[in-house]
């Protein structure tokens, strides 16, 4: 798939918070999701009972949320996630998050297994929908968001 708008691919410009290259199917989030108390890092469910996707399993997704939400510890839940292969493979956002980064990171540095993690401007945000096969790539020039 590609721009939700006209069918054909795009590349949307992004800013990397944490390294890494990696494809996948958006699995976008109607709210915000604290990985401490929201996310199984055993299965890769969400667990909190009052997001309005609870059940919904993020293992191998390229996770698309708006913002983070939660706690600090949340980055040791991501950090396990990405451990177990729980955890969606990249994540997008519209606004940065220090702790989401930092599990993504920590990830990196302890278990050597790359989560990019990217931030995009909220007008591009709004064309990632769920579904979509995306590809997300950091490298010493900035990030890329392509769709197909």
């Amino acid at each position: 798939m590609g721009s939700p708008v006209t069918g054909e691919p795009s590349t949307i410009p992004g800013r990397p918070l944490s390294p890494g290259n990696a494809t996948g199917v958006v699995l976008r989030l109607d709210e915000p999701l604290s990985f401490w108390g929201g996310l199984d890092a055993e299965t890769g469910e969400i667990i909190d009972r009052r997001h309005p996707q609870v059940g919904v399993n993020l293992a191998g997704t390229v996770l698309v949320m708006e913002r983070g939400r939660g706690s600090s510890s949340g980055s040791s839940v991501l950090a396990e996630a990405i451990r177990n292969g729980t955890a969606p493979v990249a994540i997008v956002m519209a606004v940065p998050d220090e702790i989401v980064a930092l599990g993504a990171i920590v990830a990196d540095e302890i278990y050597e297994i790359r989560v990019p993690v990217v931030v995009v401007d909220p007008g591009d945000y709004e064309q990632l929908v769920s579904g979509q096969a995306i590809r997300v790539a950091v490298s010493v020039d900035g990030a890329t968001v392509c769709t197909t």
